[in-house]
This record gives C-alpha cells, sequence and structure tokens, in this order.
C-alpha cells in the first residue's frame, strides 16, 4: 500500500518537509516511490504538483493527517471530486 507523507529534511531546529509517496512498510527516511510536494512549516510555504498527487489518490493512496490538511488547503480533494464526477458522466 503507498501513502503519502512527510520526509524530513533540512537542519537541526530548521526542519523542512517533501511530501513524497512512499510504500507503508519503509521508515519516514526511507526510498520513496516520487516526490509530489513540498512543506516548510516555518515560513509557511507549500509547493504541491497537483496532477501526481491525483494520480496517487486515483489509484488508492492514503495521505497521512498532516498531508491531507496540507492538501485540502491546496484544494486537491476538490480537485478529486471533479475528476470523479467527470469520469462518471
Amino acid at each position: 500500500m503507498v501513502k503519502l507523507r512527510l520526509k524530513r529534511c533540512g537542519k537541526k531546529q530548521r526542519a523542512v518537509y517533501r511530501i513524497v509517496a512512499i510504500d507503508v512498510r519503509s521508515r519516514r527516511e526511507g526510498r520513496d516511490l516520487r516526490k509530489v510536494g513540498f512543506y516548510d512549516p516555518i515560513k509557511n510555504q507549500t509547493y504541491l504538483n497537483i496532477p501526481v498527487i491525483l494520480y496517487f489518490l486515483e489509484r488508492g493512496a492514503q495521505p497521512t493527517g498532516t498531508v491531507q490538511d496540507i492538501s485540502k488547503r491546496a484544494g486537491v480533494f476538490m480537485e478529486l471530486s471533479l475528476n470523479q464526477q467527470t469520469k462518471f458522466n
């Protein structure tokens, strides 16, 4: 199973995170399948590659709580529901 979760980068006391698609059995800094975004909690900056995130979500990837909150703020789930509605019509 694939999850979308945060991978810690940066220095001590100055953490930044990559949002990655990763196998659930891998550790936090383990090998990721694909980098899908970036999150800096100190500067409150976020970069998301929305088409890639939608690709993984449509194939059953589960986001962690924090990644889900970040994605909600960016409107990823609204786009996902729009994509699913157009597929069924």
